[in-house]
């Protein structure tokens, strides 16, 4: 278990703090959505949550295998609703991986991307897609 504490700030602007940690995080709403947009969103941190995590079950795959994943990144792209509950519509990724397209544990590294924790707990609505660009 991991405790998150939480303190809104007021004009829309919360902080997060991490209990093991003690680091924070600053959530601002969005300009199309009544706030400054001035930091992440709540709705910006799954995405993020969503790259990172895809990215840190690959390293931990690759790390498995003795695979150098150093410079790897993603891009996650976050799409709102325009109609009905606001609410998340996509999150697409692309992860660029410094491997070649070729690598032989190409399969098994794109498996752990699909099945990272975040990814596994989005809502089957969310368009989740995952984009791979081999770059080695």
């Amino acid at each position: 278990m991991v405790e998150i504490t939480m303190r809104y700030e007021g004009e829309l602007r919360c902080t997060a703090q991490h209990g093991p940690s003690m680091s924070t995080v600053v959530t601002d709403a969005p300009i199309d959505n009544h706030g400054k947009g001035e930091a992440f969103s709540p709705t910006d941190l799954v995405g993020a949550a969503l790259g990172t995590c895809m990215m840190t079950i690959i390293g931990i795959v690759a790390a498995r295998h003795d695979l150098d994943v150093r410079g790897m990144t993603a891009r996650t792209e976050k799409v709102m609703t325009s109609e009905g509950p606001r609410r998340i519509k996509s999150l697409r990724t692309v992860l660029t991986l410094p491997l070649p397209a070729d690598h032989p544990q190409r399969a098994l590294l794109e498996n752990a991307a699909h099945t990272c924790p975040v990814h596994k707990s989005l809502h089957a609505d969310i368009d989740a897609a995952i984009e791979f660009v081999w770059a080695g």
